[in-house]
């Protein structure tokens, strides 16, 4: 439940050597969230706009942040949301029935329960096009865009398109989404990654990755968890944000799916 940053900590966003018992985190523009197995969320770095404001937060499920916001799904279904909400990216207080959240540069993104998806914020892309969506299981929010994943393993996408981020029509037996700055990766069934948009500093080079679990992505480059626990990374890293390959920190991933069970279970 301890975690690891590297990268650019100017203003404190990795100063997370002394969280404990984190069963999930999220990454905006300049501040990190953990979520504590009891529910509460932690937050540090970059705070001019109280998007690290979450200590009062109780009965947390999940968490998201954004560029400079944060966002926090309720075990009721309702979600929370702070930080700057110059485009009305914090209006979530009549959402109802939620099971997954995702934030943008300046939007926010909910899943319901009935595979339908809503959207507040930014619209000067289509970024919240959403509402006609149906059948989807999870969702991703990149800077002007927004990613869906469908039931049948299919993806979908609206929003700013500029460099491809949203070409995701031909992929097929998706599981996992995410999307960042100008990249929107896919995790295949077989353990394989897949990659579109902007690939000037080599953040969609991961077609030669195999066996990977779960994937990440951050301004300009891209993450990879492997099934043996080791964690990969390509793309910019002029500030180190690629430094993984030290890091092994579970035998498996069945460890840390135990190790997560006990600590919600302790909670």
């Amino acid at each position: 439940g301890s975690v690891v940053a590297v990268g650019y900590d100017k203003l404190g966003q990795c100063n997370v050597s002394n969280w404990r018992d984190i069963v999930a985190i999220a990454v905006g523009g300049d501040h990190t969230v953990g979520l504590c197995a009891d529910g509460s969320v932690v937050a540090t770095g970059y705070n001019e706009h109280g998007q690290c404001d979450v200590s009062n937060w109780r009965d947390i499920l999940a968490i998201a942040a954004g560029y400079s916001h944060t966002v926090g799904l309720c075990a009721d279904g309702s979600v929370v949301a702070v930080g700057d909400n110059g485009r009305g990216e914090c209006n979530t207080s009549n959402w109802r029935d939620i099971v997954a959240i995702a934030a943008g540069n300046r939007h926010t993104v909910g899943l319901c329960a009935d595979n339908s998806v809503v959207a507040v914020g930014d619209f000067q892309f289509g970024q919240c096009n959403v509402f006609s969506w149906r059948d989807v299981v999870a969702i991703a929010a990149g800077l002007f865009y927004t990613v869906g994943l469908c039931a049948d393993g299919s993806v979908v996408a609206v929003g700013d398109n500029g460099h491809g981020e949203c070409n995701t029509s031909n992929w097929r037996d998706i599981v996992a989404i995410a999307a960042g700055y100008s990249h929107t990766v896919g995790l295949c069934a077989d353990g394989s990654v897949v990659a579109t948009g902007l690939n000037d500093d080599g953040k969609c080079n991961v077609c030669n990755w195999r066996d990977v679990a779960a994937t990440a992505v951050g301004y300009d480059h891209t993450v990879g968890l492997c099934a043996d626990g080791s964690v990969v990374a390509v793309g910019q890293n002029n500030f180190g944000q690629c430094n993984v390959s030290a890091w092994k920190l579970f035998n498996s991933l069945d460890t840390l799916a135990q190790e997560r069970k006990e600590a919600t279970e302790r909670a």
